[in-house]
């Protein structure tokens, strides 16, 4: 788990060209949309594309979309979970 979140860190801030962040500005369990990083409704529809791409899985609902994006911990569990399943 350790890796994946160190690992998406990496994968946000390049993929959204945050140049002011680094991965030690990411706690975990902090808001991903609204929260300190000012992510935005543009911003999680990059990252959903991003996500299907470098793990190859699809986030096409907006309910489902909100609960995995809640925080970069839910986002790692549900990339977790889905490689297992």
């Amino acid at each position: 788990m350790e890796e994946l979140l160190a690992e998406l860190k990496d994968k946000i801030i390049a993929t959204l060209d945050l140049i002011d962040v680094t991965p030690k500005d990411f706690i975990e369990d902090d808001p991903l949309v609204g929260g300190k990083l000012g992510l935005d409704s543009i911003d999680v529809l990059e990252l959903a594309m991003m996500i299907d791409r470098d793990y190859g899985i699809k986030i096409d609902n907006k309910e489902l979309g909100q609960k995995i994006f809640a925080t970069l911990r839910t986002l790692a569990e549900h990339i977790l979970s889905q490689r297992r399943g």
